[in-house]
Formats: structure tokens, C-alpha cells, sequence
């Protein structure tokens, strides 16, 4: 009897430990609002998600494009190697298409060494993710640090707002 309350208690913690590995998730992921750093507007709606240990973004929404439109301003640019999705770059939907890819997390819990590409000109960058916890300081809401950098830290910075799955796919 005791050798099978033994077992059924490792049972059931090994379960309970997997599954809390299962519902662990990062801060960066979810949903997220991009905005235009002169006019302050948002741009679009984005999923950020983690797949087998690295981070991906894609647009689900954006402000003055319709879903279905081409990512023109890509013409001439890739495609890239790395790029997660086959094919031209100018063939690719702005919206459903995975811009940001390949982030590794660091110890510090950022995320970098990883790419993002600007689906309105085709250029591609390095991409550095931080998340920032509302604060109700310099943070008001939980905000994403988004930076773009060519090398050597030139680059700059994005701050982007936690949003629902339906304000980020709401946008037109």
C-alpha cells in the first residue's frame, strides 16, 4: 500500500510540474500595439508568441492597409535566408506574415539576436525585445520595448502596449 501511495504522489507531482511548465508564459508574448513614433497613432496589431524557444511577431491588423495587401515597399529586398516563410518578400501579406522571428532569450530575460524586417520598405534589422511591467511611473501599462538596430547599438526604439487578441485585430 505504501508503495502505491508513493507512486501515485510522484505521479501527481510529476504531472503538476509538467503542466506548470506547460502555463508558464512569457511577458512578451501576447498581443501588442505599435505606434508611430511622430504622430503618437497606432499602427497595428501584433501576436508575439514563443515556438520552440525562440520569438515570432506577426501583424494581425493595421491602420490604413487591408488585410490582404502586399507588402510592396519590400520589392527588391530579400528574400532572406533566415526569413521564417518562403517565397518574395513583395508577394508577402503585410498582415499574417511573420516579421519578427528568431529572438533568443537572454538570462536577463530580454530577448535578442534575432531579426525583424520593416514590412513597409523590406529592410531588416536586428531586433532587441524587453518587456516593462506597468509601473505606474515611467510605465504606465505593460509596454514592449522594440528596438531596431543596423550594428554597433545604432538603432532605435518602439514602445508598444499590451492589447487584447480583438484590438489588435481590429484595426482598419
Amino acid at each position: 500500500m505504501k508503495k502505491l501511495f508513493v507512486l501515485f504522489a510522484t505521479l501527481l507531482v510529476c504531472s503538476c510540474m509538467c503542466f506548470a511548465e506547460e502555463a508558464t508564459v512569457d511577458p512578451a508574448e501576447g498581443y501588442w500595439l505599435s505606434f508611430d513614433e511622430k504622430t503618437k497613432e497606432v499602427t497595428a496589431g501584433w501576436k508575439i508568441w514563443v515556438e520552440d524557444g525562440k520569438l515570432f511577431g506577426t501583424i494581425m491588423s493595421t491602420k490604413g492597409f487591408p488585410l490582404d495587401g502586399k507588402a510592396d515597399g519590400t520589392k527588391g529586398k530579400g528574400p532572406y535566408s533566415d526569413f521564417p516563410q518562403k517565397g518574395e518578400m513583395c508577394e508577402m501579406t503585410t498582415v499574417g506574415t511573420t516579421w519578427i522571428y528568431n529572438l533568443e532569450k537572454a538570462s536577463d530575460g530580454n530577448w535578442s539576436k534575432g531579426k525583424i524586417v520593416d514590412p513597409s520598405d523590406g529592410n531588416r534589422y536586428k531586433c532587441k525585445i524587453t518587456f516593462h511591467v506597468a509601473d505606474g511611473k515611467k510605465y504606465a501599462v505593460d509596454t514592449l520595448e522594440m528596438r531596431g538596430e543596423i550594428g554597433m547599438g545604432i538603432g532605435r526604439s518602439q514602445f508598444w502596449t499590451k492589447a487584447t487578441a480583438e484590438e489588435a485585430s481590429a484595426l482598419r
